[in-house]
């Protein structure tokens, strides 16, 4: 692997995982106003703590490298889901820009799932402990 990879491999993860962080605290810190929302599209309101749980665990995890590429996977799934049921007004440009940047970021994620998290991450070191 080469440097540039090795370098592009930490800001990769903490770029994506920084939106399900803050959107995860976010959520916290809104609770009943988000679990109306999202009961407006039919979902049931007990889903927010799941909801809260994945974001703050799976962007946590992707910073630290740690199951990259299963946490990855579940995120891409829950991206494209959520620009489904939220962002599927195709009439309303601001929820089409958001049901874009939501398939943007299953790509991105995919390319985790791909590639894994092989340099400065938890992944990494747990590999190279096996080895020996």
């Amino acid at each position: 692997m080469d440097q540039t990879t090795k370098m592009a491999d930490v800001p990769a993860r903490v770029l994506m995982a920084t939106i399900f962080i803050l959107s995860g605290m976010g959520k916290t810190g809104a609770f009943s106003a988000t679990q109306s929302y999202m009961e407006s599209f039919g979902l049931p309101g007990i889903l927010l703590g799941p909801t809260i749980a994945l974001e703050l665990t799976g962007g946590l995890f992707l910073v630290l490298g740690l199951w990259t590429r299963y946490v990855a996977l579940i995120l891409a799934g829950f991206s494209l889901i959520s620009a489904l049921i939220f962002h599927s007004d195709f009439g309303n440009q601001a929820q089409m820009m958001h049901f874009l940047k939501n398939l943007a970021m299953a790509g991105g994620f995919l390319l985790l799932v791909k590639h894994g998290s092989p340099t400065l991450s938890l992944d990494g070191y747990l590999a190279s402990r096996k080895k020996t």
